[in-house]
């Protein structure tokens, strides 16, 4: 992919995300995620604060936070929230049509947003789906390099088969289920397990746990 296409497709999913935020109840705002101890008022931060971060405040940032990546991510997260989920909504909808990140892993940057899309949409029940092919290109990156998530560290040795698109990697134990539940595994999310089958997933828990 071109970096024009790429960050079309990012601006895709970040408004696809904003979609469903617009139609989320003040309490729902304060509920847990699936990533870490963060609310969804808190993930949604981090994403506006991920899209506002280039090389050089990144720099900044990392070293400031001693090399400290959950120290990093606070700081720079705390700055994005807003007084109230609207204003945190609308920081985040300003957001949107950025081309603003740290490096040239585009790949990486997309997988961010749909990942910590599923990390807000799966606990409320609420359906968000991304593009197929996108979700491909996250899967394909993922397997082949350790960048914010040790996601191809996690895999190796693993074989990784989509049951509903053209995506397959590795080789070994099996691990099966749709491209999306792969991602979420790869990107260490142990609840995408439940929807994945394989010899390989019990290993793959294990290595999450």
């Amino acid at each position: 992919m071109s970096e024009t296409e790429s960050w079309d497709l990012i601006h895709t999913e970040r408004a696809r995300l904003a979609d469903l935020l617009t139609t989320l109840e003040p309490e729902q705002w304060a509920l847990a995620t699936l990533c870490a101890d963060w609310t969804v008022e808190q993930v949604v931060a981090h994403l506006t604060a991920a899209a506002n971060t280039g090389k050089w405040a990144w720099i900044r940032s990392i070293v400031r936070a001693g090399f400290d990546p959950a120290k990093h991510n606070a700081r720079l997260l705390e700055r994005s929230l807003g007084d109230s989920p609207e204003e945190t909504l609308a920081k985040f909808h300003s957001s949107i049509p950025l081309t603003i990140a740290p490096t040239k892993d585009f790949p990486a940057f997309l997988g961010e947003v749909i990942v910590h899309g599923q990390d807000i949409a799966r606990p409320l029940e609420r359906d968000l789906t991304p593009d197929a092919e996108t979700t491909v290109e996250v899967a394909r990156y993922f397997a082949s390099k350790d960048f914010a998530v040790n996601s191809k560290t996690l895999v190796k040795g693993l074989k990784l088969s989509a049951v509903d698109a053209d995506f397959e990697s590795g080789s070994g134990p099996e691990v099966t289920g749709r491209v999306l539940d792969l991602v979420l595994a790869m990107a260490g999310r142990p609840e995408a397990l439940t929807a994945l089958t394989g010899s390989g997933v019990s290993e793959l828990w294990r290595r999450m746990n």
